[in-house]
């Protein structure tokens, strides 16, 4: 069975839970949680379950995907817990499905695949031994694949806005992190608020380094491309319950 799907919190298995407050970094004006805000949450939770669990294989996570429902978005102010497990597994990659919860219940769902790499990031790695000891009830033998969706290139006519990545959006690994990306999208939400739910995906097809880059736009589309021109992510957004 492939991948992609917001299955269902396992019955038995591994089930992470990681507290986190929307703080004042994290919020447009309007007080909504922004959807950089909300991926940084998931790649902490991801980060400190992989801690909490023990396992070091020598490698290192780099995120292909991460799809983003977003039923109603967090505020200011509010305390949220992160609930995330591992959803799927295949050779070289696993799937992690995670819920940011409110008060109220679930507030976002979402799924993302993360791509297992050697420790220089250059060659795919088979997933950390003890792996499957570990995580593997709750995958519950389901098998995801790491191909990537999105249309590669923007059409010929595409609009073409430019964008800067600073030096402070790099981390650990001297990439711009995962949850920047976002900002690109969000440059446009936030001066025409989203409606209350969203559905989003990010594709990451490149690592992009700091300096000047450009966003093309068709449709729901977005494509990130660095400053020679090679597309390093693609993003979609559209209304939540859209076809």
């Amino acid at each position: 069975m492939s991948g992609g799907g917001l299955v269902a919190p396992p019955a038995d298995g591994r089930v992470f839970a990681h507290p986190v407050a929307a703080g004042l970094a994290d919020a447009a004006p309007s007080g909504r949680v922004r959807l950089d805000a909300i991926a940084r949450w998931l790649q902490d939770a991801a980060l400190a379950d992989v801690v909490d669990s023990g396992l070091d294989g020598g490698g290192v996570w780099v995120l292909r995907r991460l799809r983003l429902c977003v039923e109603r978005f967090p505020r200011f102010g509010d305390a949220l817990e992160v609930q995330t497990f591992c959803s799927g597994t295949g050779a070289l990659v696993a799937e992690r499905r995670s819920t940011v919860r409110d008060g109220t219940g679930a507030a976002v769902e979402a799924v993302a695949l993360w791509v297992h790499l050697d420790p220089d990031g250059a060659h795919p790695r088979p997933l950390p031994e003890g792996f499957e000891s570990v995580y593997g009830t709750a995958a519950a033998r389901r098998r995801v694949r790491a191909r990537l969706r999105h249309p590669a290139a923007p059409p010929p006519e595409a609009p073409v806005r430019p964008w800067h990545f600073r030096a402070a959006d790099l981390d650990l690994a001297g990439h711009v992190n995962n949850a920047v990306y976002w900002e690109a999208l969000e440059d446009e939400l936030v001066a025409d608020e989203p409606p209350a739910g969203l559905q989003a995906e990010i594709e990451h097809r490149a690592p992009a380094a700091s300096g000047e880059a450009t966003v093309l736009a068709a449709g729901a589309m977005r494509w990130i491309a660095d400053g020679a021109g090679a597309v390093v992510a693609t993003l979609t957004a559209q209304p939540a319950g859209s076809a």
